[in-house]
């Protein structure tokens, strides 16, 4: 009785990663050129090639890659480096509150890696079938199978990009890319009055203070942005209350 158990409980565990493989596929496509220009990006701003694969691997985040990065070829200090990826990743805080409910059966160490694989794709496809859903296999599998594509995907692009950097004509400036690579994220994510209030301050901000030391205006205009964007998302509701 207890193999059958087991086999049963493998079973759900392969049907959820094959819905959740299914629903993420269409996606992760978009995650190619993002990757490469991640590569390319962190070998651009001065990276070697092994600093920029080990980048991908331990950060493996595109924002806070692509958001340190002018830093790193500024020579920030270590800590400004990591509050601004750590700022940038605020809300993988609240990605993990909604999912985490799910895992709470597993051990830390299991729970510590799949907080590491969250991205937000993942977490848009997986959240509301999983809840959806009471099979603990059933909503493992359909998590991890998405994000450990995911993850692959990235890795194999990113590598792509790091490798065939030097291949790009120099006339690109290629220590741009970041910052195109940024704009191209940003743009889709200011539809809403909150994101696009939190990109106006937090650009302004930046703006203003670029003269400061140590690219303390970028960490400030980012700082002012969070607040302003919070700040437009509640009055919005009592302004149409009103």
């Amino acid at each position: 009785m207890p193999s059958l158990n087991r086999l049963h409980l493998t079973a759900e565990f392969r049907a959820g990663a094959r819905a959740g493989f299914r629903a993420f596929l269409p996606q992760s496509i978009g995650l190619i050129p993002w990757g490469m220009v991640t590569g390319v990006a962190m070998v651009g701003s001065g990276l070697t090639p092994v600093q920029a694969v080990g980048m991908n691997v331990i950060v493996f985040s595109g924002t806070a890659q692509l958001g340190t990065l002018p830093l790193i070829a500024a020579a920030a200090p270590l800590w400004l480096i990591v509050a601004t990826a750590l700022a940038l990743n605020l809300r993988f805080v609240i990605f993990s509150a909604g999912i985490a409910g799910n895992f709470q059966h597993l051990r830390a160490p299991a729970r510590f890696g799949i907080g590491y694989l969250l991205v937000d794709g993942v977490f848009a496809i997986c959240v509301e079938p999983m809840l959806r859903n009471e099979n603990p296999h059933w909503r493992l599998g359909h998590y991890l199978a998405p994000a450990l594509w995911a993850w692959a995907l990235w890795q194999l692009s990113g590598l792509t990009g790091i490798l065939f950097a030097d291949a790009a004509p120099q006339t690109w400036s290629l220590e741009f890319m970041a910052t195109i690579a940024l704009l191209v994220l940003l743009l889709p994510m200011a539809g809403t009055r909150p994101m696009l209030v939190a990109a106006l301050t937090g650009g302004a901000v930046a703006i203003a203070l670029r003269g400061l030391p140590l690219r303390f205006g970028l960490l400030t205009g980012l700082v002012a942005g969070i607040l302003a964007g919070f700040a437009a998302e509640r009055w919005q509701p009592a302004a149409v209350e009103g």
